[in-house]
């Protein structure tokens, strides 16, 4: 931070010359930072004082919303500069982000090429592997010689995003196997690629799922993976950088539908008043609506429950909270095991078997425990009237009932939301919660009456 704000007094100060050397040597993500503490005026100025390619990694870093700025502030001939430099799958990002105006000027600086590959990989779903991929790569053919790998490896290298894994295609551009700069460096140069490239690749199709695709780079701990088509024809990869903002991206989705709002890419602070109130209402009016069933039924059997007895319905908070708090922990735990691809389809029966048994163990132990307050502290100790054994039980008892069921809603949901092709993270904790109100309810109330009635 103390870097941060000596580069904003140098250039608040018109001291360039000194400044220049520091931004020069700083890394492009903590430039980012800077940038986004500058007036609309001083965008411009840093920028220019950067070298190029290194003011071109630092716009990639920007938000949205800084980029947007910065554009207007750039001539033509500092666009296609940027444009560049840029790699391709950025600069197809930028263009998904930016408005109509904006995104006409950027491709008016493209050269013809460029753009016919952004037109390719934008025409792509945006949540599939093809979206997120890029072009730049390394490929080589199993007829070169070590040599001739290196050769092209040096040619290549400056445009392309990764050199460590290079892919061998045949002549129609298959892929049919892979190998490392190591094992290229380790390898006589004479021999050739073919007889030291790795046959048994890991890939994905363009139409994958991208979130599929960010975990297998996870789990195989890839720095890339080779996208191609249907005929097996290497088109592209996707890197192990366009991985994490692809989980961090599904994340925060998630997140936000688990909260019952709608996600934003947009930073917390630089996010509108109305632009809040419009991701969150939807959702809030829908909640609000289904928790009207809760009301709807302690209308029906309040009277019925006073006149057993007021510790009944006092009770009734306790029943709902747990049953709620149960729900949220097992939906909330398959759906992030789902994620992870931990879980499919076909394993429901063994997480309800496995959430079955778990929930009558935790009823047991909080039935017991909610016994032993109800009699000890709010019979014994603070004196209410009316903490009769048998009531006490019968409270119990439901709340045992409720914990088995908020645990079955709750993992099963997920799976149901994920039948019907729906993002699981949709019945999150807020659904879970609505539901088993109104399920612990009923079981409660109709329990009481029909032991104490």
């Amino acid at each position: 931070m103390e870097l941060n704000e000596r580069i904003l007094q140098l250039l608040r100060e018109r001291k360039f010359s000194e400044l220049k050397p520091i931004a020069a040597s700083m890394n492009e993500v903590d430039l980012a930072e800077v940038f986004e503490e500058l007036d609309t005026t001083e965008l411009p100025i840093l920028f220019r004082i950067l070298p190029k390619d290194l003011a071109a990694a630092a716009f990639a870093e920007l938000d949205r919303d800084t980029k947007e700025t910065l554009i207007h502030k750039l001539t033509d001939f500092e666009i296609r500069s940027v444009m560049d430099e840029l790699f391709l799958d950025d600069t197809v990002d930028l263009i998904e982000e930016m408005p109509a105006n904006v995104v006409k000027r950027i491709l008016s600086q493209s050269d013809k090429e460029t753009r016919k590959y952004i037109n390719d990989i934008l025409k792509y779903p945006r949540d599939s592997a093809g979206s997120i991929m890029t072009i730049e790569y390394i490929s080589l053919h199993s007829d070169m010689t070590v040599a001739e790998a290196f050769e092209k490896i040096r040619k290549k290298a400056i445009d392309s995003e990764t050199i460590y894994t290079c892919y061998v295609t045949d002549n129609v551009n298959r892929l049919i196997g892979l190998v490392t700069a190591k094992k290229l460096m380790l390898s006589p140069k004479d021999i050739t690629v073919g007889d030291i490239m790795d046959t048994n690749v890991i890939y994905s199709y363009t139409t994958d799922d991208r979130e599929e695709v960010a975990l297998k780079l996870t789990d195989y701990r890839f720095l890339a993976l080779p996208i191609v088509d249907a005929e097996m024809r290497l088109v592209g990869i996707v890197t192990v950088d366009d991985a994490i903002d692809v989980i961090r991206e599904e994340t925060t989705e998630d997140i936000a539908k688990m909260a019952a709002t709608a996600s934003s890419d947009v930073p917390y602070l630089k996010t509108s008043v109305f632009e809040i109130w419009k991701n969150r209402i939807p959702w809030l009016l829908i909640l609000m609506v289904s928790g009207t069933f809760t009301s709807l039924i302690l209308n029906v059997y309040e009277s019925r429950l006073n006149a057993i007895s007021s510790v009944l319905f006092a009770c009734v908070p306790m029943i709902m909270g747990t049953g709620g708090n149960c729900g949220s922990q097992a939906s909330v735990t398959v759906i992030r095991s789902m994620s992870l691809g931990q879980l499919e389809g076909r394993d429901v029966l063994k997480v309800l078997l496995k959430e079955l048994r778990a929930s009558i163990l935790l009823g047991v132990t909080l039935a017991a425990a909610c016994f032993v307050k109800l009699i000890l502290l709010d019979n014994m100790l603070f004196g209410f009237d009316g903490y009769t054994p048998v009531r006490c039980a019968v409270v119990s008892a439901a709340l045992l009932l409720t914990v088995v069921l908020a645990k079955i809603v709750g993992c099963s949901l997920p799976f149901i939301a994920k039948l019907c092709r729906l993002d699981p993270a949709v019945v999150a904790s807020p659904f879970i919660t609505t539901i088993v109100d109104v399920l612990s309810l009923m079981i409660y109330c109709m329990l009481a009456i029909a032991v104490l009635a």
